[in-house]
């Protein structure tokens, strides 16, 4: 039977086994490749916490409900746990078997508990009775309520048996007597302290470490006198995440925004990680919890391996990490002066990491000072701690400017952030919107108002990511600044409509789902189709984090049978099936994965001859497209064009980190040519050469002084 639709959970699943080979590869530094571990396990963590909770949600509502790959919830959890199993024991394995002992020839040896050395032993357990002691919770579990086990956190579980001679009554006291059966206690791992302890060492060319979790397991006896320890075991609990905020709650949106976070900490388990050294105690959890073999998944090493990165700072010589890469600022943008003049020229393309996020935040700092600023409108989704952005726009307002901020409460795991923000920022006297009922506002957009002589302008930005400057610095995306009326006509109708009660205006040149980014996606699909011809056939390119719209693969599948010639890169989920014949064989989809995670949204169609570019906040999934507020924004200015091209061109030339989907749902890496091309290195070699190319610049322009 032909498959027409990936799975969308096994499909993220082999995005996470991408991550999982990076990991696993020899060639690249020791500290990368243990930080591409703990990203299969940090990446794990939220997929369980949502995409299998909802899965596991549908298998009660609706048990032989298959989607549209044609699995049922049941075939789904089954598949996926067998695909994540094999996925950990892969990266547990890579861990303990290779990254560790590599590790340790490096000078830097992770000891086991059963390898404490005596004099190691006593410094231990020293450290455990002034630093950590003091901080630990003993629960016992006999007690009516079972104690709550919060998410996400690391557990201590013991098998406790009464040392002999001795009886336990429930007050605690000690008494002598007979047996009684065994008795089982939790002890949660502080995550407010270092997870790293160095330990004495003979050897003075080997700095020897223990980690918390191992030091509470073994020294965490002292927690239970009279109780002797049978066994001991380390777990994590992943709770369901996957909640709806009541969009009726009215006035009362943010105390229902709260309510959803107090439901996600005592939610129902969706699977245990452990390390599996007590069967009895890992009995006992599977039965308190509901959780069966599939939910089950053992670390014989870490539970998680983040813990580690720690590490990171005794690499002085950065032999074990990647070359430190610089963050250039753009050689077209002013470091000493507003960009009102630049951007009455021409528009300008912002590329990070590559390029440096601080012109963003320059642009709301410089509207914030200067008095011609009537306004600053923006929305913000995910804008990180103690952020820049936040005190601009406060500072503003502060001025006495008008100052209006749509804040997305509904960002998944940063809605109490964001609440916070919120309210920081209305006591400051920032307008502020919180978002709009049913719908996520994930569109990243500002805009500037400001007098000029005898009319008023507008500035905008608009960006395929966050405005978060530390997020900048690891995520590549892009932004547009411009002051073209259009552009600035239609920000003005989106503000509206988001801020009031304004009925959909026109929008020339911005998309707007979940309005027309679908429409007009389709219907530029469709015009590629009816322009293509055998001797010029049509083209489409397009970069993104994930696919999985059902019309906009049909109407790929629908063009790529019309002689299309279709050319996808889907960093993540991607469920449409390319090359097979009479269906997709025009299609060709490759992902990267690479030091920097590929966040920006590109669509390029060739357009008969006449080609157009847009960048995105969406990508071409159901949430997006059919549930989100996003933005498409078109690349007018022919210099942008041509960079934003460059840019989109590149990753499809990508040899060394690109793999390419296979019609059986596998990925290969790509076939390396004679040179070894990749991308993110390409990328930086460019705007490198740039920003040495103006220094060069400046040093050989001097400023004659004269009288």
């Amino acid at each position: 039977m032909e498959i027409r639709y990936f799975n969308r959970e096994l499909s993220w699943l082999e995005f996470n086994a991408r991550v999982l080979y990076q990991g696993l590869r020899k060639e690249l530094p020791l500290l990368e490749r243990l930080q591409f571990l703990s990203i299969v396990t940090s990446n794990f963590d939220e997929f369980f916490q949502v995409r299998v909770a909802s899965v596991k949600r549908a298998l009660y509502e609706n048990p032989d409900l298959p989607d549209v790959s044609g699995l049922t919830p049941k075939l789904q959890l089954t598949s996926i746990s067998a695909r994540a199993h094999q996925i950990i024991r892969e990266q547990q394995n890579c861990l303990m078997n290779d990254v560790l002992p590599e590790l340790a020839k490096n000078g830097l040896v992770y000891i086991p508990p059963e390898k404490y050395t005596q004099s190691q032993s006593e410094f231990i357990s020293k450290i455990f009775k002034t630093d950590i002691y003091p901080l630990l919770t003993p629960l016992r579990t006999d007690t009516e309520a079972f104690p709550h086990i919060k998410n996400l956190a690391v557990y201590a579980a013991f098998l406790l048996t009464p040392i002999e001679g001795i009886k336990m009554e429930k007050g605690g006291e000690a008494l002598k007597g007979s047996d009684e059966v065994p008795r089982i206690a939790f002890v949660e791992i502080p995550d407010g302290i270092s997870h790293i302890y160095w330990l004495p060492s003979e050897n003075k060319n080997e700095k020897q470490f223990a980690l918390l979790g191992d030091i509470v397991s073994i020294f965490g006896t002292s927690l239970f006198p009279g109780l002797e320890v049978e066994q001991s075991m380390l777990f994590k609990v992943v709770r369901d995440a996957d909640f709806a905020v009541d969009e009726d709650a009215g006035n009362n949106f943010i105390h229902a925004m709260e309510d959803v976070l107090i439901q996600r900490k005592s939610s129902f388990p969706v699977a245990m990680i452990c390390n599996g050294k007590s069967p009895e105690l890992l009995k006992f959890l599977k039965e308190k919890l509901e959780l069966s073999d599939e939910d089950i998944y053992m670390a014989d090493g870490l539970l998680n391996p983040g813990v580690l990165m720690g590490l990171r700072s005794m690499d002085e010589d950065g032999k074990m990490s990647f070359d430190r890469w610089e963050h250039f600022y753009p050689c077209d943008l002013p470091e000493d002066q507003p960009y009102w003049d630049t951007l009455k020229l021409h528009d300008k393309i912002l590329h990070v990491p590559y390029e440096c996020y601080d012109p963003v935040v320059k642009m709301i700092s410089d509207a914030a000072d200067d008095d011609n600023v009537l306004a600053i409108k923006m929305t913000l989704y995910r804008t990180g701690g103690d952020s820049p952005i936040i005190k601009a726009l406060e500072a503003a307002a502060a001025r006495g400017k008008q100052v209006v901020v749509l804040v997305e409460l509904k960002a998944r795991f940063d809605e109490e952030r964001n609440i916070a923000w919120a309210n920081e920022l209305e006591q400051a006297g920032v307008t502020v919107i919180y978002g709009l009922v049913n719908l996520k506002v994930h569109a990243k957009i500002l805009m500037i108002v400001r007098r000029e002589a005898d009319t008023i302008r507008r500035y905008v930005h608009l960006a395929t990511g966050n405005y978060n400057p530390k997020t900048a610095k690891l995520y590549s995306d892009i932004s547009l600044f411009t002051s073209n009326p259009g552009i600035a006509s239609d920000a003005t109708n989106f503000f509206n409509l988001v801020t009031g009660y304004s009925t959909l205006q026109k929008m020339t040149y911005l998309g707007m789902a979940p309005v027309t980014i679908k429409s007009r996606l389709l219907s530029m699909i469709q015009r590629e189709i009816e322009r293509s011809t055998p001797d010029t056939p049509g083209l489409i390119i397009a970069k993104m984090n994930s696919l999985t719209h059902e019309e906009v693969i049909n109407a790929l599948y629908k063009a790529s049978q019309a002689g299309v010639k279709v050319m996808l890169n889907v960093r993540g989920i991607c469920m449409l099936v390319p090359g097979v014949p009479g269906m997709s064989e025009n299609i060709t989809v490759t992902s990267i994965v690479d030091r920097y995670l590929e966040h920006s949204r590109i669509f390029y169609f060739e357009n008969g001859g006449n080609p157009e570019l847009y960048c995105a906040s969406a990508d071409w999934m159901s949430r997006n497209l059919d549930r989100r507020i996003e933005l498409m924004f078109p690349i007018l200015d022919k210099d942008a064009f041509k960079e934003v091209k460059m840019i989109l061109d590149t990753y499809f030339e990508d040899n060394t980190n690109a793999q390419v989907l296979q019609s059986n749902g596998s990925w290969l890496p790509v076939e390396k040519g004679k040179a070894p091309f990749q991308a993110q290195a390409e990328l930086y070699k460019i705007y490198k050469k740039r920003a040495e190319k103006i220094a060069k610049k400046e040093q050989t322009e001097f400023i004659v002084r004269r009288k």
